[in-house]
């Protein structure tokens, strides 16, 4: 067995203290539980995995991503597995935690201005794959991305609750988790809701993006989302410390953003079983102000 062979098949657990409705059951699939922290473990691997084995990869290239942390931090683990050089671009505001994470699996990390935001990462990397000698895998458009999450999140989620689970509830990024477990749960019961989270209008939470069209992801298809509730900072962040305190489950901003959305849909319906994505861990943001409020 190797570290990759960790990746996936993370539990998940039921809300008992914060849930609003008991004919509803709510759970969290804790992808903290990932060797590398996250649920973004599953498309690093998946998206390194199938460059290789296409060998779409030159033996002089580096990899280089654009990354908001999560992503990074996978990559920056799997890339050295495949003995991987890579370059991982990140606007400057990312919490510390995750800068260190990255450069301790040996990852070099570039941090653009704040004010561009993710999407001056995405140019800068842009910009310097196309000078040669680098491979960007591109999460926002990598059929590898969402594939991942078809193959096993999607699975897991229908296996996990014996195949009762009404609705699935994702914080929306790259669109790969809610694309790919779209795909699989639809397939197996077109009933099944899907039900992706985003920013309201100038809220700024980590992982959560609310896309202007030019930097939509490629990969993102409208018909698989059934539905998308927009989430306030305040909101994720009081979610993230409810669930902190009152579930013990410790998990990041986009957590609670999902967690809240989760809520919400929760004291709309008279019954059902509601799946959560957890999609870290909670010690990324401690040097943050997310807790201790």
């Amino acid at each position: 067995m190797t570290i990759l062979d960790l990746v996936g098949n993370t539990p998940i657990v039921e809300l008992n203290r914060i849930n609003p409705n008991p004919n509803v059951k709510i759970y969290g699939k804790l992808e903290g539980h990932n060797p590398g922290g996250s649920v973004k473990d599953r498309a690093a691997y998946s998206m390194i995995k199938g460059a290789v084995e296409r060998g779409e990869i030159e033996p002089d290239m580096k990899l280089i991503e654009a990354t908001s942390g999560n992503t990074g931090i996978a990559l920056a683990m799997i890339a050295r597995l495949y003995n991987l050089d890579i370059e991982l671009v990140m606007p400057e505001n990312s919490t510390r935690e995750r800068v260190l994470t990255m450069e301790a699996f040996g990852a070099k990390v570039i941090l653009t201005p704040a004010e561009e935001g993710i999407e001056g990462s995405r140019d800068y990397a842009e910009a310097q794959m196309k000078k040669g000698g680098y491979f960007m895998l591109d999460q926002f458009g990598n059929a590898d991305n969402y594939l991942a999450h078809y193959r096993s999140t999607g699975p897991e989620i229908w296996n996990d609750t014996n195949g009762e689970v009404t609705h699935f509830v994702s914080s929306m990024g790259t669109t790969g988790t809610i694309m790919g477990t779209s795909m699989y749960l639809k397939q197996q019961n077109p009933k099944v809701q899907i039900v992706g989270c985003q920013p309201t209008e100038g809220s700024k939470i980590p992982g959560i993006r609310r896309w202007s069209k030019e930097y939509l992801p490629m990969i993102f298809d409208a018909a698989k989302v059934d539905r998308i509730m927009d989430i306030s900072e305040t909101e994720a962040r009081e979610m993230a410390n409810r669930l902190a305190k009152e579930e013990a489950i410790f998990g990041g901003m986009s957590s609670g953003g999902a967690a809240a959305a989760a809520i919400r849909l929760a004291q709309e319906l008279e019954s059902g079983v509601i799946v959560f994505i957890v999609c870290d861990r909670g010690d990324r943001y401690l040097s943050s102000d997310l807790f201790g409020q």
